[in-house]
């Protein structure tokens, strides 16, 4: 059974934290503590600085777990191409976003994770 893992990007710091730290009760990691939801997390608080994104349940060629907002470049050894696109969630699923197509054929697909699009967004530009 493949694990539900979100992690999120800090607009303000330029980093990304596990995203329990956001919400861990302190006491079970896997316990969120929503008490205090409007006052830090609020349209006044912390959240409109966070991007959430989550784990497709998929990893790259290299083991590492791929992430909405994350940039792949893609082999497709069927069809004999290679392209580079950013992963994100569009009706329904998980797919590569190129500018011109969306693939969400992932069994076809050898992905390797080569940035995001937070701290790498010129890799999309080519």
């Amino acid at each position: 059974m493949r694990q539900i893992k979100f992690r999120a990007w800090d607009k303000k710091t330029k980093e990304y934290f596990h995203i329990s730290e956001l919400w861990n009760s302190g006491t079970n990691p896997e316990c969120f503590n929503f008490d205090g939801w409007t006052d830090n997390f609020g349209d006044e608080g912390r959240l409109k600085d966070i991007v959430i994104e989550q784990f497709t349940g998929l990893t790259d060629v290299n083991g590492k777990d791929i992430y909405d907002g994350d940039i792949v470049r893609c082999k497709n050894e069927y069809q004999g191409t290679d392209y580079t696109g950013k992963v994100m969630f569009f009706n329904g699923g998980f797919c590569v976003w190129t500018g011109g197509f969306r693939n969400y054929v992932w069994e076809d697909m050898i992905p390797e994770i080569i940035g995001n699009v937070h701290e790498n967004p010129k890799l999309l530009e080519d």
